[in-house]
């Protein structure tokens, strides 16, 4: 059963969401720039492979955020909506080639690479992303959906995988510390390609406009109804993700 649509947005609601989507794309990438700095440097230092994707995923993080801010640079909604599927395509490429390159240096690192040392620094930032991402995530999703963008739910998504890497990263490098078990970092590493695959499928299909309930951070939007979506979306008005 299709939900029913939720009435149109005010032009003063339509503004402010925009704007509060701006702030939030120049938040993200402000951090994933520091972010990846130091993740890559570490990693580098560290020899690990699983830090270094986890900084290559930060820029990634940052130019899905400058797809989404060079749709919203335009003052003209049509002008805004008419961008949204070439900036879905950015992201999805970005995921792809992340997955690619994470992939190959993890198999490297598994078949005979060198093994990686204990990232005092990396475990301190994938344990300050863990509490910052995803409040920009929810920030971020919160905005898109009200204004029905496709892209601006997209890189929320992106925003929030870097949550969960970041929660990867920082087991595989405590076991790595504690334990000196290094395979474990190439193995989160990997893990990190297939969700980065996974979530990039879904951004060049245009499925971002609908994420499933069970990974809101919250509870799900007050505009969504699940029980009559049948699959718990949350999704924009005008969605037909959910019909």
């Amino acid at each position: 059963m299709s939900r029913p649509l939720a009435p149109p947005l005010s032009e003063e609601r339509r503004a402010t969401l925009t704007r509060r989507v701006r702030l939030l794309v120049a938040a993200t990438i402000a951090y994933n720039l520091v972010e990846a700095v130091v993740a890559l440097t570490a990693g580098t230092l560290a020899s690990s492979t699983a830090l270094i994707g986890f900084g290559l995923d930060s820029l990634i993080e940052v130019s899905s955020a400058l797809a989404v801010a060079w749709q919203f640079s335009a003052r003209d909604p049509e002008v805004r909506q008419s961008r949204e599927r070439r900036a879905l395509r950015v992201i999805a490429v970005s995921f792809f080639a992340l997955a690619a390159y994470v992939t190959v240096e993890a198999l490297r690192s598994l078949i005979g690479g060198a093994e990686a040392e204990p990232s005092t620094v990396g475990i301190a930032l994938a344990a300050l992303s863990v509490v910052v991402m995803p409040f920009l995530s929810l920030a971020q999703r919160r905005a898109g959906r009200g204004l029905g963008s496709a892209t601006a739910v997209a890189d929320s998504k992106q925003t929030l995988l870097c949550a969960y890497l970041s929660a990867a990263l920082l087991v595989g490098l405590g076991v790595n510390a504690l334990f000196g078990w290094a395979w474990a970092d190439p193995l989160v590493a990997l893990a990190i390609a297939v969700v980065a695959v996974r979530e990039g499928l879904e951004a060049w299909r245009g499925d971002a406009c609908c994420a499933p309930a069970g990974i809101a951070l919250t509870a799900p939007d007050t505009t969504a109804d699940p029980a009559e979506s049948g699959e718990g979306c949350a999704c924009a008005p005008g969605c037909s993700c959910c019909s």
